[in-house]
This record gives C-alpha cells, structure tokens and sequence, in this order.
C-alpha cells in the first residue's frame, strides 16, 4: 500500500486556523507549509507504551518505529475526527478514552506539522493493519530509553516521547 500523496491536507496558520488546502505531496515536499497531524500514544496499565513499524514504502521516516498512531488530519476533518479515524484505520481500535496532552509545531526541513497530542490506557488486544503499518509491539520505558538515539526510533517520536512521557 501507498500513501495518496494526490489527497488533501489543510494548510494552518500557527493559530490553527485554515488557510487553505495541499496535498500531501506538497506537505511533504520541503515547501515546509504547515499542516496538521494527530498521535496518539497507547499506554497499557503497566505503563508500557505501544510503538509502530513503519512500513518500508512509507515517504518519510520508513521502517523505523514510531508514535502508536499517527496520522494526517484530512482536508475539511476536525481534530478528533481525523485521531479516531486513524485509530481505527492503524489499529482497528475503536472504543477507547483519549486524553489530550498538547499540540506543537515539528518542524524539519522535509516539513513543518502541527501535533495534536493524545495519550490513552488501552489493555485489549491490538492488531494492526498489514495494509498501513510493518506491525507494532509494546515496549518498556527502560527499552526506550536504552534505544533512544541508535537511529531505531523517529526523530519526531524521540523528540515528542521525552518532551511529554520521560
């Protein structure tokens, strides 16, 4: 499976607010015009967290392990709409509490995205979808920080998982 780089994002202001819309071609092309994304990290009550396999097709960032969703928000979606339909197409979750932590700007020279950052305690089963993700597992507090900065981990989920979890 591929991305559609021909579907739409919108194009934010730092306040949010829609300026218009690009495709995720243009999102990820080095323009650099900033759009916005969801993540959600998935604790057990063990307070492991679960992490995704990129796949290798994946445009930015592939085979590396990553936030447990992540996701563009599409053009004309809200916030909460786009972080239930990624849940749900990532890891087939449906019925879970997501609790929001923060939003900020990721800026890279490949892009610049608005998080929207959610947490929840999820201890049912998960199961990915082959179609979007190489696979998930979780993982310990001490085996992220024993892996931080090998290169194993997205720099974005480095940045994001010590800013708000470590």
């Amino acid at each position: 499976m591929i991305d559609s780089l021909d579907s739409f994002v919108p194009h934010i202001a730092e306040d949010g607010s829609v300026l218009g819309r690009m495709t995720r071609r243009e999102a990820h092309s080095g323009t650099r015009l900033l759009h916005p994304v969801v993540h959600l990290h998935v604790f057990n009550s063990k307070g492991d967290v679960y992490l995704q396999k990129r796949p290798e097709w994946k445009d930015v960032q592939p085979g590396k392990w990553d936030t447990s969703v992540g996701g563009h928000v599409d053009y004309g979606e809200d916030i909460p709409t786009a972080l239930h339909r990624e849940v749900q197409e990532e890891l087939g979750i449906t019925h879970y509490v997501p609790r929001e932590i923060a939003h900020y700007i990721y800026d890279s020279q490949r892009e610049r995205e608005m998080v929207y950052v959610f947490c929840t305690v999820y201890d049912q089963m998960i199961v990915p979808d082959v179609q979007e993700l190489s696979g998930g597992r979780f993982w310990t507090m001490g085996e992220i920080r024993d892996n931080m900065g090998k290169g194993i981990f997205t720099p974005n989920f480095e940045e994001e998982f010590l800013r708000f979890f470590m």
